[in-house]
């Protein structure tokens, strides 16, 4: 069956698929690990989410899993996103240069 996070064209996903994928990453690391996640919205920091760093790595994980790419492997600078729109835009760049790879 096919991806439908991916275009019908195969040029990867889209950015609002994107940002689905890691609501959704967000949201069932937050169960899993029993925490409780914030409302998500672009301006929310990643400090205040209700996530710590176990949970993040996990979600990094996930969406390498999903996406095929790790955009914080790939920086030559360190640059750690501090929101949630941050972090979105950081995967929402990575993946279509992953999908022209």
């Amino acid at each position: 069956m096919p991806d439908p996070q991916v275009h019908a064209s195969g040029d990867g996903p889209s950015d609002a698929s994107i940002r689905a994928l890691v609501a959704t990453a967000f949201e069932a690391t937050a169960v899993d690990q029993q925490r409780d996640l914030q409302p998500l919205s672009d301006e929310l920091l990643l400090l205040e989410s209700g996530l710590d760093s176990l949970c993040f790595a996990i979600i990094v994980a996930q969406l390498e899993d999903e996406l095929g790419v790790d955009p914080f492997s790939e920086m030559d600078d360190a640059f750690f996103p501090t929101t949630f729109g941050e972090f979105v835009r950081l995967y929402q760049a990575a993946a279509p240069d992953q999908a022209a790879a």
